[in-house]
């Protein structure tokens, strides 16, 4: 899967995009403008790497992040896209933050994985560890693949930070891995040896760390479709000298956006997409607070004008616009922002900002777009019914109800 980093580059166009350009090419990049994905599969290929989270509103945000790419596929579907097997196609590793990343990647993330084990910790020191993790391998020997509670409990009894020693033994395995998760039950990590679910092709190899950096960041580049040295940096995780360094000898093409002061970088595959070029836009869809479009908040507000803040994590009375506000797509522009929620079959919406940059026309235009991404995702999570309560501004908020109701 992706973009073949040994092939020759082209020589460099030496393109002037604007920045309505890069942005329709990014967004066409990451399977959000232009055709709609076929499968989950090809989600997974386009992004290279989808953020995991706990918080579960509509669905989760791997859920979520599908159903805005390939529509209203079932939620059980999606989740055998990622975790089913054998085969495996994905496992789960470090990307941009917690990720289900394809499992051929493998190789590329052993540098990675040597780095973690060299510093000795990444959330807990490891080492006195060597016995909880010696009773962990040998359990997943003896009996198979096991979550965290069937190897002898996750946490001691505390918040939910507060792992158990078996817990940390195998994250910490994880991390250097000893052991790999390649499915989850009751989105539990189900740990596993690498030996049985690694490809035999895969297993012993170890990219070295400038050939697996130089294929990591021209996949990335062929992810974002346009982007910076800085924004391939935060959507891998490799250091920014290390991406600057094989940027020119990675596949991408150096290229000038219209009002971006650092030098860009483009997948020729996103200048050459039809797309980008078109009129046509993305159907509305509310996208998750943890999408690849949303995650990087530097990138987004470069490419969108739009900044956006997880306030899930903020006090009640800090909130602006909700705890887990979704961005709306629509079109090639975020117009809007919705806090959902579920009560019983009726999805509420318990608040929708309107972009106040937007005249009042496209502020109207915007508020039937929101009505149609809630009968959306309304439809896909089995909800019946749609409710709205706050609007701002007011005044679009009869806009929004009667748009429902047609």
């Amino acid at each position: 899967m992706g973009q073949d980093a040994g092939v020759p580059r082209t020589p460099p166009r030496g393109v002037d995009l604007s920045a309505h350009a890069a942005r329709r090419a990014h967004l066409a990049a990451l399977g959000l403008l232009g055709r709609r994905l076929s499968s989950v599969g090809e989600v997974l290929e386009r992004t290279r790497g989808i953020q995991l989270d706990t918080i579960s509103v509509l669905a989760r945000s791997h859920e979520l992040i599908a159903f805005a790419r390939v529509g209203a596929v079932s939620r059980r579907r999606i989740e055998r896209a990622y975790w089913g097997g054998p085969p495996f196609r994905a496992m789960e590793f470090w990307y941009h933050a917690a990720c289900i990343v394809p499992i051929e990647e493998w190789p590329n993330l052993a540098f990675r994985r040597q780095a973690i084990r060299a510093r000795g910790y990444r959330w807990h020191r490891a080492g006195d560890l060597r016995a909880a993790c010696d009773r962990v391998l040998g359990q997943l020997r003896e009996r198979g693949p096991l979550t965290a509670n069937e190897l002898g409990g996750a946490k001691q009894g505390g918040p939910w930070w507060d792992w158990s020693e078996t817990k940390i033994a195998a994250e910490w395995l994880l991390d250097i891995g000893e052991v790999v998760c390649t499915t989850r039950r009751s989105f539990q990590r189900v740990y596993d040896l690498p030996e049985r679910v690694i490809p035999a092709d895969l297993l012993g190899r170890e990219t070295p760390k400038e050939e697996a950096v130089r294929t990591l960041v021209g996949r990335a580049v062929a992810a974002l479709g346009v982007a910076t040295a800085a924004d391939v940096a935060a959507y891998t995780m490799i250091k920014r000298p290390d991406v600057a360094a094989v940027l020119p000898d990675c596949g991408a093409e150096p290229v000038r956006v219209a009002g971006w002061s650092d030098q860009a970088w483009a997948a020729p595959a996103a200048l050459d997409d039809p797309a980008v070029a078109g009129r046509s836009g993305a159907r509305p869809v509310l996208l998750s607070p943890f999408d690849n479009l949303i995650c990087d908040r530097a990138r987004l507000e470069r490419h969108f004008g739009f900044r956006h803040r997880l306030e899930a994590y903020m006090p009640r009375h800090r909130r602006v616009h909700g705890y887990y506000t979704m961005p709306l797509l629509a079109g090639d522009r975020l117009v809007a922002r919705v806090d959902p929620a579920r009560e019983g079959a009726t999805l509420v919406a318990r608040s929708v900002h309107i972009e106040e940059s937007l005249t009042p026309s496209a502020q109207g235009r915007a508020a039937a777009c929101v009505a149609r991404a809630l009968q959306r995702a309304a439809g896909w999570v089995g909800c019946s019914n749609v409710a709205v309560e706050r609007v701002e501004p007011a005044e679009q908020r009869a806009r929004v109800i009667a748009e429902l109701r047609t």
